[in-house]
């Protein structure tokens, strides 16, 4: 069957030449044979590259990357380039090679990267460190196609000799260094670029990304389920559309079921950027930069391409990879597949009286959560203070936030406090907390700040909800990050427990993607570890009260 010819005939779209014929092409042995000119034939359909996404993180789909596959093909994207990060910091390699090894099992195109932050900064506590060796090590192999965000821009900045080594073992072997600089800009992201950095998608405004270019990086477009930077980007579409890739970054499984990069397609096409520029982003330019073996629609090119119709509201009818037809009219066609559920998880259940703080004189250091964005703002707050404690207080959305250690039993728990999340009552916890991945929780009080954690750590992982009566549970048992259900069943979950957060009174889009960068130290400002307050400002630890 894979040898035999087959074809398919529509208006053919040549990113190369920057024209739309009418046409044929044939494939056999999961590469293309021809491409043959029709003139004065007429096709609604189109025939494409397929859609490669420049910067993902597949954990944070709660799906492992078989089932990932299995979802993302239906939306016309053939191909990631995947940060591991998040397993790395679980379980170190062997979290890199699970991704790797269950990757294999579709004919998707996973381009996996050697993650360089594990742990991301020394004020957390993970479940593994990758040293300059061991990343050293990791880039050596064929497999591994990049060095992942260096997220440490500070130690970048100051030239850290192991961050340094691990950019040097990547520029040796000819392999692309992925950036991570959110707010960086003038003669700082210079100096962070001119170490060898190429990309960066953490930009959250035009000026930023303009000084980023400047320094000669390119900029990834981010939407995500957190973090959606595509409308203050977009206008680079039409000033520096050869220097742009789009991203997901991170993408939860409601929003996996009904979109990836064929909504960023969409939304720039209907904003007047060039169809052939948009394309381009979305294919050519990330396929090129991390010199990625997926197909751009050329004879001789894995046949990796997509049938879509419409351009306003393109609409993905059927997928190719490989020659092999994978997604038509929006059912996926690649098999549902069993993954294996390892694990690093000692967390211990914890009493109420652990989240206690006790009051003292003066102001409270309080977190600010912005929807849609990964950034916090420090504020400086008055505490209500009942019997001798500081107590959350819903009426000013003062809440408690708390980070509990899931590597050592007996580690205390981390309590500070929070606005944005809009709760009245109840918590929410979640064992996906970038980067290290311990349980952060957000909530009205102490005793429900406490049921929802230990319904996380009874699960070993998952996410979270208690409150007004009601608790639920999703278990996350591979590494506490991801299901081993169904994609659609996994989506259905995780909407009833964002549906239950909200009727508790949040009024965040995604309070759990939300939640889980809130422990993420190394985007500014303001943000708890499991060892207490950090300030990326300051580049150290603040005290709560």
């Amino acid at each position: 069957m894979k040898n035999r010819v087959q074809s398919l005939s529509g208006n053919i779209i040549d990113l190369h030449t920057r024209r739309i014929y009418p046409g044929t092409v044939e494939w056999a042995g999961g590469r293309i044979l021809r491409l043959t000119a029709e003139p004065g034939k007429r096709y609604r359909q189109f025939i494409a590259p397929g859609f490669v996404d420049a910067h993902i993180h597949i954990e944070s789909s709660m799906l492992p990357p078989a089932e990932f596959a299995r979802w993302s093909v239906v939306h016309g994207t053939v191909a990631t380039v995947s940060d591991p990060h998040e397993i790395a910091n679980v379980l170190g390699v062997a979290g890199v090679d699970y991704m790797i090894r269950d990757g294999r099992r579709t004919p998707f195109k996973f381009n996996f990267g050697a993650p360089s932050c594990v742990p991301a900064t020394t004020f957390e506590t993970a479940g593994a460190v990758l040293d300059a060796k061991a990343v050293a090590r990791l880039l050596a192999r064929k497999e591994i196609k990049y060095l992942s965000e260096v997220m440490n821009f500070p130690g970048v900045l100051g030239r850290d000799p192991a961050l340094m080594a691990m950019i040097a073992a990547a520029k040796k072997l000819g392999k692309p260094v992925d950036g991570h600089a959110p707010g960086l800009r003038g003669k700082a992201a210079a100096r962070y670029a001119a170490a060898g950095i190429t990309t960066d998608h953490e930009c959250f405004t035009l000026p930023e990304a303009l000084d980023k270019l400047k320094a000669r990086m390119k900029i990834l477009i981010r939407e995500g389920s957190a973090a959606r930077n595509f409308a203050a980007l977009a206008p680079l579409l039409k000033t520096h559309p050869d220097r742009c890739m789009f991203s997901c970054d991170d993408l939860h499984p409601d929003l996996l079921m009904v979109r990836h990069l064929d909504e960023h397609v969409r939304r720039a096409i209907r904003g007047g950027a060039d169809r052939f520029d948009v394309l381009r982003c979305a294919s050519v330019n990330p396929v090129r930069h991390y010199q990625l073996d997926v197909g751009l629609l050329r004879k001789g090119d894995p046949a990796d391409f997509i049938v879509f119709e419409g351009w306003r509201d393109l609409k993905v009818r059927r997928t190719y990879l490989r020659g092999e037809l994978v997604a038509r009219d929006g059912r996926s066609l690649l098999p549902r597949q069993p993954s294996r559920t390892p694990n690093n998880f000692k967390a211990r259940t914890r009493r109420v009286e652990e989240f206690h703080v006790a009051a003292g004189e003066g102001t409270i250091n309080v977190i600010e959560a912005i929807g849609g964005q990964l950034i916090t703002r420090h504020l400086r707050e008055t505490p209500r203070v009942v019997a001798g404690a500081v107590v959350a207080d819903p009426k000013r959305d003062i809440l408690k936030i708390a980070v509990v250690n899931r590597y050592a039993p007996k580690a205390p728990v981390a309590v500070g406090f929070i606005k944005g999340f809009g709760l009245k009552a109840g918590a929410l916890a979640s064992s996906v907390a970038h980067d290290s991945h311990n349980v952060v929780a957000v909530g009205v009080d102490d005793a429900s700040l406490c049921a929802a954690v230990n319904l996380v750590i009874k699960s070993r992982g998952g996410v979270s909800v208690v409150g007004r009566g009601k608790r639920a549970v999703l278990p996350l048992p591979i590494a506490g990050l991801m299901s081993d259900l169904d994609g659609r069943t996994v989506a259905r979950r995780y909407t009833a427990l964002d549906a239950q957060a909200k009727q508790l009174g949040s009024k965040l889009d995604a309070p759990f993607m939300t939640l889980s960068f809130m422990a993420l130290l190394v985007i500014p400002d303001l943000k708890l570890s499991d060892r207490g307050l950090f300030s990326a400002t300051k580049w150290g630890f603040v005290p709560v009260v």
